[in-house]
């Protein structure tokens, strides 16, 4: 878990940084994250704990006094078996209840972070104009004792232009009450303002008011750079925020709107572009021509004026380039409702293969620490990678293939369970028997097989020749 918390955190790490967040809510964010890990967490605690379990059983020669008192590895895995069996049913509750309301919480919260303007860093040299009605240039900043100097701030809150303005030698910027607020301790400085005298009329005289300070204090509000917490429902029909009820619902919605679209889509292609006429109108009325039925497409072509026929090329090509556009929108709207479809269905039989996982990848974690007989971090944990490595690419190459439609969607789902279940059931086996994994003298014996059966018929072939002679 804190392998892969790390991980969510260098990905994330540009929308937290530098918005002023509070510890709540950082700490809010990790809990949420760290419960929408755990499906990937689990089998991979699942294959590394029963790896080194009985991958420390062996080594200290414990499954041998286990075997030698007549106690075979089945009985030894069952207490394991049925805990494991618990972590499945524990996994499809989590993942059914427990991970969709962790989704919804930690999207929304972070949809709601990556929105949060920044915290507000005044820059040095330059004009900050980031804070709302307000113009703050700093000339230089103590980074040990967070000391301004040279402070320049124009007052825009009145809409009235560079009319007002304050300068101070030196200042002292904080925070108060969760940083609603803004406060700049200004040291021996001085404000400038213009007044406006309303009743003078082209008035050529600009008053000015100063006001010079040993100490004064700004207080400014940051109420908009506050955390603005969205309503949830906003994001709850997104499929990673359902159970398996809601998604079944999604998938029959889904399945109705797609058929629907396809009915409209042949009736308006029939309808609106296949059968089409020209109206009266257009038509060379002056032929008096006979139509009947024996009459064949190009005769009835030809026998209208030119400019009758460049009137129905035209409309021909009109009514074939609209067709081509309304294909090419219904084509994106139809594949649109179709991926999103297949998006619920692939969410679906995540809830159930993350249950399989479990139990798969701890029946090949045990047998497997039964034959290499090690324990401890080392070993099992390179092992447990390599094995979680490969199902976690063999499942998201399943996943790709069914969002693209190139496999079934139950298939794409379970081909990680396919692929491995006979892996744990030939581990299985193989420790049963106390057999190791890979047998070089074995394998080169199957290869060499062959070519020693010919040579044992050329021998009894010689031979019998010589009895023969």
């Amino acid at each position: 878990m804190f392998v892969l918390l790390m991980q969510f955190l260098w990905r994330y790490v540009e929308d937290l940084v530098g918005k002023g967040l509070s510890a709540s809510v950082i700490l809010e964010i990790l809990l949420y994250a760290s419960s929408s890990l755990v499906p990937m967490a689990l089998p991979l605690a699942v294959l590394l704990a029963s790896i080194m379990v009985f991958g420390n059983l062996a080594e200290h020669n414990e499954l041998m006094a286990m075997k030698s008192a007549g106690i075979s590895l089945v009985r030894m895995m069952q207490p394991l078996i049925v805990v494991a069996i618990l972590i499945s049913f524990f996994a499809f509750f989590f993942s059914n209840y427990i991970l969709p309301y962790s989704n919804l919480k930690m999207r929304s919260l972070l949809y709601d972070v990556q929105n949060k303007p920044p915290e507000i860093i005044i820059p040095q040299g330059v004009f900050y104009n980031d804070l709302p009605g307000y113009s703050i240039k700093i000339e230089k900043k103590d980074k040990e004792t967070k000391m301004l100097y040279g402070l320049m701030i124009y007052n825009h809150t009145q809409n009235k232009g560079n009319t007002s303005i304050t300068v101070a030698e030196k200042g002292e910027m904080y925070y108060v009450n969760e940083h609603q607020y803004m406060i700049l301790d200004l040291y021996n400085g001085a404000m400038y303002e213009d007044e406006v005298d309303k009743n003078a009329v082209n008035s050529k005289s600009y008053p000015l008011r100063r006001h010079t300070f040993e100490k004064q204090k700004l207080v400014f509000d940051l109420t908009g750079f506050g955390l603005k917490r969205s309503d949830e429902s906003l994001f709850k029909n997104h499929y990673q925020m359902m159970g398996i009820k809601d998604l079944s619902f999604a998938i029959d919605t889904l399945t109705i709107r797609i058929s629907e679209q396809k009915e409209n889509f042949k009736q308006n292609i029939a309808k609106t572009n296949y059968f089409r006429r020209l109206t009266t109108s257009s038509l060379d009325t002056n032929n008096n021509l006979q139509f009947d039925k024996s009459l064949s497409i190009d005769s009835l072509f030809d026998a209208f004026s030119l400019q009758t026929k460049n009137d129905i090329i035209s409309t021909a090509t009109t009514f074939a380039r609209n067709t081509q556009s309304y294909l090419q929108s219904e084509e994106r709207s139809l594949n649109s409702h179709t991926i999103w479809k297949i998006k619920h269905g692939i969410e679906w039989h995540r809830k159930f293969t993350l249950s399989f996982a479990c139990i798969i990848l701890f029946f090949i974690g045990a047998p497997l620490g039964a034959i290499i007989r090690k324990g401890g971090i080392g070993m099992p944990v390179v092992v447990s990678v390599i094995l979680f490595v490969m199902y976690y690419v063999i499942g998201m190459l399943g996943t790709k293939a069914a969002e693209q439609s190139k496999v079934t969607l139950w298939f794409g789902m379970w081909i990680s369970t396919l692929v491995f279940t006979p892996i744990g059931i030939y581990l299985t086996l193989r420790a049963l028997k106390d057999r190791v994994i890979l047998n070089i003298d074995t394998h080169i014996a199957f290869l060499l097989f062959p070519f020693r059966f010919i040579s044992k018929m050329l021998r009894v072939q010689r031979i019998r020749k010589i009895k023969h002679k």
